[in-house]
């Protein structure tokens, strides 16, 4: 939907105006009116603070891939609680900066990529290099450089590209 300057995604106004109705705790038509012209306009004005719009290719990859994050997540928690805990079987552990090379081009999908490499307990996006082509991230439990490189690129980096690219 456009309207003058800007592009209105009709999903930020559907999920506005039931953020609105939420708060509102009401599904009046005149608050359900209200919150949808509320919407529309803020949808609007938010357009113009962000030129490059995402275009997302698959969205049952993003599902899958929410699926995966959200098991990745977990497995991290139990991970990194056994770290703080102590309970590690007196084996080092080894925190260590590690260096991504990268396919991935796409502003939105390299945005997606350090959520969700941040989200992760023990990992965290330090950087990506001025050329945009690698990825410095440090983890709190680096076991196998080569396997966590093959983790990232193969279990998420893949996944974005074919959501974003």
């Amino acid at each position: 939907m456009r309207l003058g300057r800007g592009t209105v995604s009709p999903l930020m106004v559907l999920c506005l105006t039931a953020v609105w109705l939420m708060l509102n705790q009401t599904l009046a038509p005149g608050q359900l009116l209200f919150g949808a012209l509320l919407a529309v306009a803020l949808a609007w004005s938010a357009s113009a603070l962000r030129p490059l719009q995402a275009h997302l290719q698959r969205l049952d990859g993003a599902a899958l891939l929410a699926l995966i994050l959200l098991m990745d997540i977990v497995r991290s928690n139990l991970s990194v609680a056994r770290i703080v805990l102590g309970l590690t079987s007196r084996r080092d552990i080894r925190s260590d900066f590690l260096q991504i090379p990268l396919d991935l081009r796409d502003p939105h999908g390299l945005a997606a990529l350090a959520i969700i490499v941040t989200s992760t307990p023990g990992t965290v996006w330090v950087g990506l290099s001025p050329a945009g082509d690698t990825l410095t991230l440090h983890v709190l439990d680096l076991q196998s450089e080569a396997d966590l490189i093959q983790l990232i690129k193969h279990r998420y980096e893949r996944r974005l590209m074919r959501i974003f690219e």
